[in-house]
């Protein structure tokens, strides 16, 4: 499986690592760290020293019950972040937005070379066209409802079916709107409207979301079903429960892993590849 971009394309047999960049003052683990645009590049240089792949860049938060921003202050946010990283390092760079405006202006003009929207195109009328015309490759996410409310009592039958079902339905919708099939990644949307029985499931049967032929981004990085199974509260101390999670999810069909913590995940990717001999 390839990962294809405008110029070039990525072989996915060795899992990609995506590195965090919020320019948020209100993000759940790292909200307010990285306003200053000098503060987010020194961060953003740290994780291409760590051996990141990606940086998903996004400036407004989408923990559970966090408000909406505006376009314009995700511009605002996030633009000269994205130029600055583009120019001072060879590095690819994700905007994480569901504005089609802020996407647009990202690749357009800052430089960013894929979209990563969590709405799975559906916040913002105009996106899939926006990114068709691009042609960038995009993430398309599943949640149930909207950040402000997918944690009020969320409720599935069978919640990697249903998962499934959805993201099938929004490839088949991307692609009849210009998105070629090997642009589209798929994210099953790990605490986005999801109970902890859900988070748990999502992994151990990560192969049937494989069976949709797209790779999978998995986004669990010190999420809190993490900290109900080992006790810890507070999400930076999440870091060994993130490792195990995410080495269970690349061994289960995951081909992008994105993380706050680079190089604790770089480290434990290459003990696996030695030691399971996938080079």
């Amino acid at each position: 499986m390839k990962l294809v971009l405008k110029e070039r394309s990525i072989d996915l047999k060795i899992p990609l690592i995506m590195g965090i960049l919020n320019i948020t003052p209100d993000s759940f683990s790292d909200g307010g760290q990285f306003l200053k645009t000098d503060e987010a590049l020194n961060h953003a240089e740290k994780m291409v020293k760590a051996g990141a792949d990606i940086i998903d860049i996004g400036g407004e938060s989408t923990r559970p019950g966090s408000r909406a921003v505006s376009g314009r202050e995700e511009i605002d946010r996030i633009i000269p972040v994205i130029e600055r990283v583009k120019k001072e390092f060879e590095i690819l760079v994700s905007v994480d937005t569901s504005k089609d405006e802020v996407a647009r202006i990202a690749v357009a003009e800052a430089g960013a070379d894929l979209v990563n929207d969590i709405s799975g195109l559906r916040f913002s009328d105009n996106m899939v066209a926006v990114v068709a015309s691009l042609g960038v490759p995009v993430i398309i996410m599943h949640i149930l409802g909207t950040p402000k409310n997918m944690q009020r009592n969320p409720s599935y039958k069978d919640a990697v079916v249903e998962i499934k079902n959805h993201l099938s339905e929004r490839i088949d919708y991307a692609m009849a709107s210009g998105i070629s099939r090997n642009k589209i990644i798929v994210d099953p949307g790990i605490g986005f409207g999801k109970r902890f029985q859900d988070n748990i499931e999502i992994i151990r049967r990560l192969r049937e979301i494989a069976e949709l032929k797209c790779p999978i981004l998995i986004g669990l990085s010190r999420k809190s079903f993490l900290g109900q199974i080992s006790g810890e509260k507070i999400p930076q101390n999440r870091e060994t429960e993130t490792m195990t999670a995410n080495i269970i999810s690349i061994l289960n069909g995951a081909s992008i892993i994105r993380v706050h913590q680079v190089e604790n995940m770089v480290r434990a990717l290459k003990v696996l590849r030695h030691l399971l001999d996938f080079n």
